[in-house]
C-alpha cells in the first residue's frame, strides 16, 4: 500500500525500539503513512495495524485522538487554529471568523481549489503567545487580522 521508501522509513522508526515493542512506532508510522497517502483512510489504518501487528482498534484510537491525523482528505495546506482557554481568551474566535470570511469556508471545510483546509484544535502549547495557529510545521503566534492577512497572502502566493 505504501511505497518502498515509506516502508523503509517506517522500518527505521521500528528499529529504534526493542523487537517485541515495534508497536511503539505507531505514531511515527501513522505520520509517514499520512504523508504518503494524504489522509488515514480505513484501508491505510488497517494496513498499519497489520504491518505493526496491533489490533486495528488501537490504530483508530490513536488516529482519532490526535488532531495531527486526518481521517478524511484535506487541502494542500491545513490551518489549525488553537481554541483552548488561553487562545480563546485572547481572541481565537475572532481569528477563526476572520479566516472563514477571508477564505469563504467554515471550520472543517476546504477551499474550492483544494488549497487550504481550516480546522480547530484543542491546544498547540503556545499559551504565552496566544492566539495562535499552526500551518504545517510552522507555529504562528500573536495573531491579529493584519498578521493573518499577511500569512494568507503568502499561502495564496505559494499555492499559485
Amino acid at each position: 500500500m505504501l511505497s518502498e521508501q515509506a516502508v523503509n522509513e517506517i522500518n527505521r522508526e521500528i528499529d529504534k525500539y526493542p523487537t517485541e515493542q515495534k508497536q511503539a512506532a505507531l505514531m511515527a508510522t501513522l505520520s509517514i503513512a499520512q504523508r504518503e497517502v494524504g489522509h488515514l483512510s480505513k484501508e491505510v489504518m488497517d494496513w498499519v495495524a497489520g504491518f505493526l501487528n496491533v489490533p486495528p482498534i488501537r490504530v483508530r484510537e490513536v488516529a482519532t485522538f490526535y488532531s495531527m491525523y486526518d481521517l478524511e482528505p484535506v487541502g494542500k495546506r491545513k490551518i489549525c487554529v488553537c481554541t483552548n482557554i488561553s487562545c480563546m481568551l485572547r481572541g481565537s474566535d475572532e481569528v477563526i471568523q476572520h479566516i472563514e470570511k477571508r477564505l469563504g469556508i467554515k471550520v472543517g471545510e476546504t477551499t474550492p481549489d483544494g488549497g487550504i483546509t481550516l480546522t480547530e484544535v484543542e491546544c498547540l502549547g503556545a499559551c504565552a503567545d496566544a492566539p495562535m495557529m499552526q500551518i504545517g510545521d510552522d507555529y504562528l503566534e500573536n495573531l491579529t487580522p493584519d498578521r493573518i492577512d499577511a500569512i494568507l497572502d503568502q499561502l495564496e502566493t505559494t499555492n499559485a
